[in-house]
């Protein structure tokens, strides 16, 4: 039989810890944001450098800059803060009209290089090198926005990523778009980059590198805005590709 102080422990101890959230075949529901000051997390120490991992552009139009999203209190929030609304409107012809793009450079340790991006229609492989698979091209900022999967599996193969967003079409104002650049790992929680930062005219923006540091993978938030488009962050990131003019079927 248990004691009614047995009881009382436990309440307390329930009460003291909170609710748990259980998961299904995923990351936590919890998100960590990568800021300046906080701008690393480990992969291999949370358990999460194997598998499929996701990475995701989702993005929102808000028609002033007057309305801005208020910025995160906490680096580790509670999931059902996201369900807040902010002060947007729905994207119209009426909003600031703009086409966001996810992009991924790669380096494999066999000295291959190149990119996946929509432009181009250059999607990858997942189960081939460079082992990043772009889902497809999100024109009009939907909830699922555009998605990048990255096989983990073959981390030994992979010597970095770049993860990138660029503005392909429209007016070059990522403070204005609510964009989050989501990393969905195997295991622990979800990696969010806010791309909200006042940069006029910027075209595009190195969100997220991952490589690896001491034996670890390792993400790390970059954050730079750049007036030019991929040629401009290949020269900031050492690449060395050869780009040229390009469009998207039905643009020119």
């Amino acid at each position: 039989m248990v004691s009614l102080w047995e009881n009382w422990r436990r309440g307390v101890g329930m009460r003291r810890h909170g609710p748990k959230f259980d998961t299904v075949g995923g990351p936590s529901t919890y998100a960590v944001e990568l800021t300046k000051r906080n701008s690393m997390v480990s992969l291999t120490e949370q358990g999460a450098d194997r598998g499929s991992m996701r990475v995701n552009l989702s993005w929102r139009m808000r028609s002033s800059d007057i309305e801005g999203r208020p910025r995160r209190s906490s680096s580790l929030r509670h999931p059902f803060q996201s369900l807040k609304p902010d002060v947007v409107q729905a994207h119209t012809h009426g909003v600031v009209d703009v086409d966001l793009d996810l992009a991924c450079m790669y380096e494999l340790v066999d000295g291959s290089k190149g990119v996946v991006q929509p432009l181009g229609n250059f999607f990858g492989d997942m189960n081939a090198p460079p082992y990043v698979k772009l889902s497809g091209d999100d024109r009009f900022g939907s909830a699922s926005g555009e998605t990048i999967y990255i096989n983990l599996d073959h981390k030994d193969e992979i010597k970095r990523l770049l993860i990138f967003v660029y503005i392909y079409d429209g007016t070059p104002a990522f403070d204005r778009t609510h964009a989050i650049v989501s990393l969905f790992p195997s295991n622990g929680p979800r990696v969010e980059v806010g791309l909200d930062e006042r940069a006029p005219q910027a075209r595009s923006c190195a969100v997220m590198l991952l490589e690896h540091h001491k034996g670890e993978l390792i993400v790390r938030r970059e954050g730079r805005y750049v007036y030019g488009f991929q040629a401009e962050l290949d020269r900031l990131y050492g690449w060395g590709l050869q780009w040229g003019r390009g469009y998207k079927a039905g643009k020119v």
